[in-house]
């Protein structure tokens, strides 16, 4: 039975093109999460005003791929010590967070975070919350990054990061 982590790690176009490469992750969506305006548009997400963070919907099965094995490559993939700021995008919405489903996951995020903690030289600023409602990004938002590679934010932001992916875990890239 598939199982749904929720992560936000910048744009959700990075975490996105990493995650449809990872074994056992069935389903990836781009959206929002954490914001009280139902329904947000992009538009609306950039101004930084809704609160919503953008974020990426896995469905993973768990004998396939762990929670934690999806939360190490998380950490792996973004900065998790800046606040509402990956590289040159800057805001809220951009902010490091984990949307848990449950108690296990919170724990599960907790442990991890703790452990990474040792592997950078900043403090970790991830935000841990329950899940809340999720809103799909726009068409044009999903499987961005296979459908744009030459784009220019895509060839210089997206791209190093699938790279680094595929080199540190080609043991769980999709064959």
């Amino acid at each position: 039975m598939a199982e749904v982590a929720i992560l936000g790690g910048g744009c959700f176009w990075c975490t996105e093109a990493v995650y449809l490469e990872a074994k056992g992750v069935t389903k990836v969506e781009s959206g929002y999460m954490g914001g009280a305006q139902p329904n947000p548009t992009y538009e609306q997400v950039c101004t930084g005003e809704t609160g919503h963070a953008e974020v990426v919907r896995l469905e993973f099965d768990p004998s396939q791929i762990s929670y934690r094995d999806l939360l190490v490559i998380f950490f792996t993939i973004h900065d998790p010590t800046t606040l509402n700021r990956q590289g040159n995008d800057v805001g809220t919405q951009y902010r490091s967070v984990i949307f848990f489903q449950d108690g296990e996951q919170e724990a599960t995020a907790r442990q991890v975070v703790a452990e990474m903690a040792h592997v950078w030289d900043a403090p970790i600023v991830t935000e841990l919350s329950p899940a809340a409602p999720f809103y799909k990004a726009e068409d044009y938002h999903q499987n961005y990054f296979a459908q744009h590679p030459l784009q220019g934010y895509c060839a210089f932001v997206v791209a190093p990061k699938v790279s680094k992916f595929r080199k540190m875990y080609a043991e769980k890239l999709k064959t």
